[in-house]
């Protein structure tokens, strides 16, 4: 569709899928986040009883043979089997109407995991060369590169939906997501696709991955024996984060489109931002960096105002360093309003679901503003007297909230933030609010 001349379109949220730690659908990790449930627990992807962390927030009772058939999940490796799951849950919740639109109208954008060998390969692999004096190569069947290749599991989602216009494959680690959200939006916007499915998937549970951040510092070691209470974002005793697996898959459309097709609109996407720290690889800046311009730049498109956001679903990690700057961002952008904002952060009960973290605070937005049930941040025993913030310890609280602000922050300094709004709420909307949908 070409976009030149056209006025900017609204877009509207109108299917919600999940894989994740506190249940295998959209509706199931809501309820877990409102009761406030922990989906950390002891590590079965394999042997970790000699690593120095010993637990994850891991998927639990997934079936890959109800979703993908003997053939498909040949290619498909354990976080893309996670995001053909959400996609085909999300196509199902946008309602049979999702396919009357052309399918070279609909697009796709998500983040992926990045392939990494398993532990066997490696032996092998060193095995080979050691033995051959490097004249062989060593050889991998060709179903082991295409289980490692980011893009096939994209190209699942796309085919899940029927999406055979532009597809753009994200790679920003912990803020994927929201990336791929917010590139699906500006598609939307300009008028290049009418729907596209976005978010992401990841599934940084393996040996490797468990070792490296183990290595790096990043992640707790002190709960092995209470993993439960390991991820504790903004609590004075956080100690790191705790990786997690999963998938989250939006369905993304022109909001006039919806509306004439008679589509359950769970919410409306309203504004988006996305900065870089350019700071240091790993840790956050202490006066809040690129995250201030990054939440500012999606709430100033919003055109709701600061005082009109009424819950942050924070990045929150429950490292030292991004709790205190994500702070610090949150009280530049909102001033005296952050102190009657409510905070909290998914992965005090998911852990870290890395490139599909951003979906999953958005399920707790999209909760909120239908439910009006802000999910808490658990573990909160302590609240570092540094910070300061309402983060809605320990349980849920009830409040009308009109809209609210995801936050996504990665490795490499990428931050990316948007808004959503309750159907029909945006600034200067004369839409009449559609019926809001339950399956989020």
């Amino acid at each position: 569709m070409n976009a030149v001349g056209t006025a900017v379109r609204r877009v509207a949220i109108t299917g919600v899928g999940a894989v994740t730690p506190l249940g295998n659908t959209a509706a199931e990790t809501w309820r877990g986040l409102a009761a406030g449930r922990s989906g950390v627990s002891a590590l079965e992807t394999f042997d970790a009883s000699t690593f120095p962390v010993r637990i994850a927030g891991q998927v639990k009772g997934f079936d890959p043979k109800a979703v993908a058939s003997a053939k498909e999940r040949r290619h498909l490796s354990r976080a893309a089997l996670f995001a053909l799951a959400a996609a085909k849950e999300a196509v199902a919740d946008a309602g049979e109407g999702w396919h009357a639109a052309d399918p070279y109208d609909r697009g796709t954008a998500v983040a992926g995991t990045v392939g990494r060998p398993g532990l066997q390969e490696l032996v092998d692999m060193s095995h080979q060369l050691a033995t051959s004096d490097f004249h062989d190569l060593y050889r991998q069947a060709p179903g082991d590169v295409l289980l490692r290749n980011q893009n096939v599991g994209v190209v699942a989602v796309a085919r899940a939906g029927d999406c055979r216009g532009p597809m753009a494959s994200v790679s920003t680690a912990c803020a994927g997501a929201a990336h791929a959200i917010g590139e699906a939006y500006r598609r939307i916007q300009e008028g290049e696709c009418v729907q596209m499915l976005a978010g992401g998937f990841d599934a940084l549970t393996s040996w490797m991955d468990v070792l490296g951040f183990s290595l790096l510092g990043a992640i707790t070691d002190r709960w092995n024996d209470e993993p439960e209470r390991a991820s504790r974002p903004f609590d004075a005793d956080r100690s790191g984060f705790v990786l997690g697996e999963g998938a989250v898959i939006v369905a993304l459309e022109d909001w006039d489109s919806a509306v004439a097709r008679g589509a359950r609109i769970h919410a409306e996407l309203v504004g988006y931002g996305s900065t870089l720290n350019a700071y240091r690889i790993t840790d956050s800046p202490p006066d809040g960096g690129g995250a201030t311009s990054a939440m500012r730049d999606a709430v100033a498109e919003s055109g709701l105002g600061t005082d009109a956001i009424d819950y942050i679903a924070a990045h929150g990690t429950s490292t030292p360093g991004n709790d205190a700057s994500e702070t610090t961002a949150i009280r530049a952008v909102f001033g005296e309003h952050a102190r009657r904002l409510c905070v909290s952060s998914p992965k005090s009960m998911t852990g870290h679901l890395t490139s599909a973290a951003a979906g999953v605070n958005l399920i707790a937005a999209l909760g909120a503003l239908r439910e009006g049930v802000v999910p808490p941040t658990i573990n909160l025993d302590t609240p570092d007297p540094k910070l300061g913030l309402d983060y809605v310890p320990n349980a849920a609280v009830r409040r009308p909230v009109r809209a609210a602000l995801v936050n996504a922050f990665a490795f490499g300094g990428t931050n990316a933030c948007f808004v959503v709004a309750a159907p029909g709420r945006a600034a200067g909307s004369e839409q009449a609010p559609v019926t809001e949908g339950a399956a989020a």
